[in-house]
């Protein structure tokens, strides 16, 4: 018989769940709080049926809440006053733990949280995607030790993610230094150079290029990291202590002329960064780009995405850099995964173009 699941939720993360487990042995049932959303999701015919809220909970078997913490949060108090069955499972997919799995401890049903470290340049129920969690790491927090992680784990095996069980705590405290902070310092740097824009407005042409590349994740959804920072307080607050301090440090070897302290910081960071692990779905979701240096010649853009269009590869985003006043221009050029960035690196190459990808 076929397990009854509802997935609360149907932006990025709820509506790439649904792709990936539909048709395997499940009844999908769906919902989201936007009107918008739920038409788009029955016209697309995302799940096998689209319910009128909530309180159809009762009725299944597994129940995935794929919203913000704080909204999982709540809907956890509505589905503990449901006459839910006595065999129902419940998961998230919050981005935080620890703050969901203290509130699950007082709930009358087994709850499993979990956290797909995947996410995509687009966002809303239209980018849904099947391949979006293949490869990445998706946490499952057991904190109360419940014995139903297999059955979870089998639900969740169409999308092809790599399953791995920790602690929230220790889940909060990772992601907090691996994707949390750099967002915090991504976001103050943006800051910092709207501010220097004001002053010099030729600055922000400038900052197309390494700029833009290292303060990317400040373009993420401001209401969803609200949200995290505020699951993750305690820890989030004694990071941006550490980094405060570490900045400190650095700002008085810098007023002291120290050479040799400076050159370790740099060198201590540059190790490092040169031992992470090459072009893997961590806490940050990988970028696949490919930047091509493109002459100031007529149908220059059309042959390099005529290439890759006859080759059946996707661009799922385009654009042009004007970084330089010579008589090159940059494409940058987005694909899904690193199979497809490799396959149109080199038809571009064949092309005569030059083109490279940052590591």
């Amino acid at each position: 018989m076929k397990k009854k699941v509802f997935v609360l939720g149907l932006g990025l993360i709820g509506a790439s769940l649904c792709r990936a487990i539909k048709g395997s042995n499940v009844t999908l049932y769906g919902w989201d709080h936007s009107a918008e959303t739920r038409k788009i999701a029955e016209e697309v015919q995302l799940v096998d049926h689209l319910v009128s809220g909530i309180e159809e909970a009762s009725q299944m078997d597994v129940i995935l809440l794929a919203v913000p913490v704080q909204v999982s949060l709540d809907y956890l108090q509505q589905l503990a006053t449901l006459p839910l069955k006595e065999t129902v499972l419940v998961s998230d997919t919050g981005s935080t733990k620890a703050a969901i799995m203290t509130a699950a401890k007082e709930l009358p049903f087994t709850f499993i949280g979990g956290h797909p470290m995947a996410g995509s340049h687009k966002s809303g129920v239209k980018a849904g995607n099947p391949n979006l969690f293949e490869e990445a790491y998706y946490i499952l927090t057991n904190d109360h030790e419940s014995d139903r992680v297999a059955e979870l784990m089998e639900l969740l095996e169409p999308t092809r993610a790599k399953f791995v069980l920790m602690e929230a705590k220790n889940h909060d405290e990772i992601v907090g230094v691996l994707s949390h902070l750099p967002h915090i310092v991504a976001a103050g740097l943006v800051q910092t150079s709207d501010e220097l824009n004001q002053k010099h407005p030729r600055a922000s042409q400038l900052a197309a290029g390494g700029f833009r590349d290292i303060t990317r994740i400040a373009s993420s959804d401001p209401k969803m990291w609200t949200d995290i920072l505020l699951t993750n307080q305690e820890i989030m607050l004694s990071l941006l202590e550490e980094w405060q301090s570490s900045m400190e440090t650095l700002k008085t070897q810098l007023a002291r002329n120290d050479e040799e302290a400076i050159y370790r910081f740099f060198a201590q960071a540059k190790q490092t960064r040169d031992q992470l692990p090459k072009k893997r779905q961590g806490t940050i979701p990988a970028f696949y780009d490919l930047y091509v240096d493109i002459p100031d010649i007529s149908g220059a853009v059309a042959k390099v995405t005529t290439a890759l269009s006859q080759a059946d590869i996707s661009i799922i985003n385009l654009k042009i850099q004007e970084t330089r006043e010579d008589i090159f221009g940059v494409l940058e050029l987005s694909f899904k995964n690193q199979t497809d960035l490799e396959k149109g690196q080199a038809l571009i190459q064949a092309e005569n173009f030059h083109c490279w990808i940052r590591s």
